[in-house]
């Protein structure tokens, strides 16, 4: 895999590095991280979502439901073990052994989650509601890239998504609202964020039953300058209320969520002010409160 170590500096030092994918921050990166979350999160919470936090794991006989293995599985991070009978070969290897071979691992049934917003549908299966739900998650997500790209292009990364479950109408003018927010945020910031169709190749382009072409259009993603995409907005229709047999009104729920990247604002706000972090946090915390 192609790799793109990278690190940044501002007034006290190094803020952030990159080595294989994997982000290392420092003070200044996690307080304006911090900062962007609480915004995110007040925008949620202000509309009366529920904060909930999800299982760092994801079932792979769960995931089979949604067509993941079919539309995703070059995103796919499983998580395994050395195979009991395996254990006195690994003891006996020699330290210079740098990756673990497939042969001495178990089958991986559960997975690192690609997004934030598969566990909250997993959590959801079998629920009924009259009412439209309203809930807010961050998490860790991990997607195998074929390259990566500083804070751009991560191989782990955090993301906040807010989700709506409810009727069409109540879906859309969720993601219609976070729309505006998105761009009147990022205008106050000083960011001009180029709101497009997602292009890029986020599921298996030849196959027969990709999520995003059974779902199409779904995706709309808010672009910096560079092309960094910081936010997007995602119409699923009901899919995940068929598939996970959620239910609004009697009827399976339609959902959509609204997803930030927190290290990709980080790269956009940090090209925004010359690697100024504490610049652009005071920027985000006064502008934040107005938003």
């Amino acid at each position: 895999m192609p790799v793109t170590d990278a690190a940044a500096t501002d007034e006290t030092g190094t803020a952030w590095s990159v080595r294989d994918g994997l982000a290392t921050l420092d003070e200044p990166a996690v307080l304006l991280k911090d900062a962007l979350d609480a915004v995110f999160t007040r925008w949620a919470t202000g509309d009366g979502a529920r904060q909930q936090s999800y299982p760092p794991l994801l079932r792979a006989v769960d995931l089979r439901t949604l067509d993941y293995f079919q539309n995703f599985p070059h995103l796919g991070s499983p998580v395994t073990r050395i195979r009991p009978d395996r254990l006195a070969d690994r003891v006996a290897s020699r330290p210079e052994t740098a990756a673990l071979p497939a042969v001495d691992l178990a089958d991986a049934s559960h997975l690192l989650p690609s997004a934030a917003c598969y566990g909250c549908f997993l959590h959801l299966s079998g629920t009924s509601a009259d009412s439209p739900v309203l809930i807010t998650t961050v998490a860790q997500c991990y997607r195998n890239e074929d390259h990566h790209d500083g804070l751009r292009r991560l191989w782990a990364f955090t993301m906040r998504e807010i989700v709506c479950v409810g009727s069409a109408e109540t879906v859309r003018a969720h993601l219609d609202r976070y729309r505006e927010r998105i761009v009147a945020f990022g205008s106050a910031l000083g960011l001009t964020l180029d709101r497009q169709p997602a292009t890029d190749p986020f599921f298996e382009k030849d196959g027969s039953r990709t999520l995003m072409q059974m779902l199409a259009p779904v995706k709309d993603e808010y672009l910096h300058t560079d092309g960094t995409a910081v936010a997007s907005t995602n119409n699923h229709r009901n899919f995940f209320g068929e598939r996970r047999a959620i239910s609004h009104a009697g009827r399976p729920a339609f959902t959509g969520c609204v997803a930030f990247g927190l290290e990709r604002w980080i790269h956009a706000l940090g090209d925004l002010y010359e690697g100024d972090l504490g610049a652009a946090h005071r920027a985000v915390r006064r502008c934040g409160e107005s938003s």
